[in-house]
């Protein structure tokens, strides 16, 4: 069995990584992958762009390629499973149609009204004076998001008026997130924990992962300006056993029976960014229709199950015959981005330290690098996912630091204080 990863990103590493350790797969090619994937096993870049769907698809005709798996969202979003389809190529992820539930953040909130999904109290507008004069009659903090994809940083908590007003202004009328900025919705404040719950769907069928929670916020302390993610760890402390059974209830299955009744066909990761509040009760702020990043890394290094097996019975609708076994240990992921980043780094700067970090505990994801002669250098905002295992979240992020620190270029940045939050949980109990 040949394999197609597409995407560059440390979630395409760790999938690259994972698959590769079945033995059903021969060959993967990452499409167009990074210089940490075209390190592992089995493993070949190609140079396709992942928008760029018909050399995809000549690709994979070419080579004979028996499933290609998406990784990232713009992809998706545009209709590249359709077309992978039609071609009657097995690819894993959700259709157009459906990943409208990440593609578009009012038809998610529309959605979630429509099946009585937790979630935020929200309005949504295309007229800044109308939502400017919305805002005026809400208590703050208010949530502002852009409509459509902009890269995790479409997300604005405004904790002033003005800052509302400013917010709405760029992305209405200045267009900040160019096309992505459409429209904006505006959702109250929920106050509480996050976490990040994601599953394979096919169709009616659910196979939930391990849990897992990451930060987004780029400072310590969960401050700063909203990323990509900055790190995450799993399993997550906050989703109790209790919890678990109450997120499948109230969110997970309403939404596989909401998307059924709505005549949407759904097989693909499905991922339900949430909000935990004082009382218990989860809210979704996001729906993602992929495994998210930087959680897939240590989700993946806590699976002992195939990966392959899980997609492909997913795509045989055979999902219900499968259960995926977890490292009982701690994973915990720190991501190593450019110093700016989310808005203005560098790039091009060359990467020491690699060497002699990894093995069976510890794995260093690649996201924005490159090769560049015998060097490794950055190539992107956020560089590596180091992850690591532990007989606690607290042990995990002592070996995870360990090796950040021996990593070094100009301006690397990290947030010292992943997992504080689990952290703090294990020394209370």
């Amino acid at each position: 069995m040949k394999v197609l990863v597409v995407g560059s990103g440390g979630r395409e590493h760790a999938l690259v990584w994972k698959l590769g350790m079945s033995s059903s797969i021969e060959r993967i090619y990452a499409a167009p992958g990074n210089a940490g994937t075209a390190l592992e096993a089995k493993t070949v870049n190609v140079s396709i762009d992942p928008m760029d769907v018909d050399s995809l698809l000549l690709f994979a005709d070419t080579e004979d390629i028996g499933l290609t798996v998406i990784g990232p969202e713009m992809p998706l979003v545009s209709g590249i499973v359709d077309k992978f389809q039609l071609s009657n190529r097995p690819c894993f992820g959700p259709t157009k149609n459906s990943a409208q539930l990440e593609g578009s953040k009012s038809f998610s909130k529309l959605f979630m009204e429509r099946h009585d999904i937790p979630t935020a109290p929200f309005r949504i507008f295309n007229n800044s004076s109308e939502a400017i004069g919305y805002a005026r009659t809400k208590k703050l903090p208010l949530v502002i998001k852009a409509n459509g994809l902009a890269a995790g940083k479409g997300v604005i908590i405004a904790h002033t008026l003005h800052e509302a007003e400013e917010t709405i202004h760029q992305i209405l009328d200045e267009k900040r997130f160019g096309t992505a900025g459409d429209q904006v919705i505006l959702e109250d404040f929920i106050n509480g924990e996050e976490a990040s719950f994601i599953c394979i769907v096919s169709d009616d069928q659910i196979l939930p992962l391990a849990t897992s929670q990451d930060h987004k916020a780029r400072n310590a302390g969960d401050t700063g300006p909203n990323t990509g993610g900055m790190g995450a760890y799993s399993p997550a402390p906050v989703i109790t056993t209790t919890l678990f059974n109450r997120i499948m209830q109230d969110v997970i299955e309403p939404t596989v029976e909401g998307l059924a009744h709505e005549g949407i066909s759904y097989k693909g990761f499905l991922y339900a960014g949430l909000m935990i509040d004082q009382y218990g009760q989860p809210h979704v702020l996001e729906y993602n229709c992929r495994a998210g990043d930087p959680e897939t890394q240590p989700i993946l290094l806590r699976l002992q199950s195939d990966l392959y097996e899980l997609i492909s019975s997913a795509l045989a609708g055979e999902l219900h015959k499968v259960s995926p076994k977890w490292d009982p240990r701690a994973a915990l992921g720190v991501v190593m981005t450019a110093g700016g980043y989310p808005d203005r780094y560098k790039t091009g700067n060359v990467i020491e330290g690699l060497i002699n970090i990894g093995g069976e505990d510890t794995q260093v994801f690649h996201a924005g690098t490159t090769n560049l002669g015998s060097n490794i250098v950055t190539n992107g905002g956020r560089v590596l996912c180091v992850t690591s295992l532990g007989r606690s979240v607290s042990d995990a992020q002592t070996t995870a630091y360990r090796y950040v620190n021996q990593i070094q270029w100009e301006n690397a940045y990290f947030r010292p204080d992943i997992g504080y939050r689990a952290i703090a949980r294990e020394a209370n109990s």
